[in-house]
């Protein structure tokens, strides 16, 4: 699905954020991504998504066998990829159907008016979404909790193949996290997508169990393992995590 080799991103700025960080993910598996603050996790996933007005870059970013390194955001969008960003932007002017309409269309995902209100009405039933959310601006008015229901009916309507959620948790409470879990867990059950997760808790872990837990620092990625990597992380914190031997981290 993912392969990332030998990437350096540094900062419009010169400064050095991620260098010679390699990854892997296949098919149908769930990647965390943990680390202090400032080391770089939301830059990987902005980096994947092709931002280069904020980033220099070099290395490569392989996806579904292609070289995806040098593509402009739109065009690594329709191949698949989505990010949920820590607090999705407002819209005003542009509603959630005229913009989901477009990007089916721009993917090639052509539907007539009657399939595509007959789909978007079934998500939005399905996530529980507000009717009048679809002839809303994007986010617009919404709260938090709102905003990211509302980036799962562009999940299901878009149909990625990998998932970016960064910070995912942050500014939901309890039972708003549980409900977004649970929606993408049966996203990814229905689709087989991979998914890719910025987080410092365990709470979105429990609902989403990953195959993989990776510890970023100074630039790279220091720790690899399952998800007791991600439990003795919150019990001990990343210093007690470094600690892990060597026959631990290949768990």
């Amino acid at each position: 699905m993912l392969q990332i080799k030998n990437l350096t991103v540094n900062s419009k700025d010169k400064k050095e954020i991620l260098k010679d960080l390699n990854l892997e993910i296949n098919d149908n598996e769930v990647h965390v991504i943990m680390g202090q603050n400032g080391t770089g996790k939301s830059t990987l996933c902005k980096t994947i998504l092709g931002d280069r007005i904020n980033y220099d870059v070099k290395g490569k970013i392989i996806y579904d066998g292609e070289n995806i390194t040098d593509l402009p955001v739109s065009e690594i969008a329709k191949k698949g990829i989505f990010m949920l960003f820590q607090n999705p932007l407002e819209i005003p002017g542009v509603t959630n159907a005229e913009m989901l309409r477009l990007a089916l269309n721009e993917r090639g995902m052509h539907k007539s008016i009657f399939e595509f209100n007959k789909e978007i009405n079934e998500v939005i039933k399905k996530i529980d979404l507000p009717k009048e959310f679809l002839h809303r601006g994007i986010n617009e008015r919404m709260s938090g909790g709102e905003r990211k229901k509302n980036e799962m009916l562009h999940l299901y309507m878009l149909k990625p193949k990998l998932i970016m959620l960064d910070e995912l948790d942050s500014g939901l409470d309890i039972d708003s996290l549980k409900s977004i879990t649970k929606t993408i867990k049966e996203y990814k059950k229905e689709n087989n997508c991979s998914i890719i997760i910025i987080t410092h808790h365990l709470n979105i872990l429990e609902g989403l169990k990953p195959d993989k837990v990776h510890i970023i620092n100074d630039g790279k990625i220091a720790v690899s393992g399952n998800y007791d990597l991600a439990k003795k992380i919150e019990k001990e914190g990343f210093s007690g995590a470094f600690n892990i031997s060597a026959g631990e981290e290949n768990e």
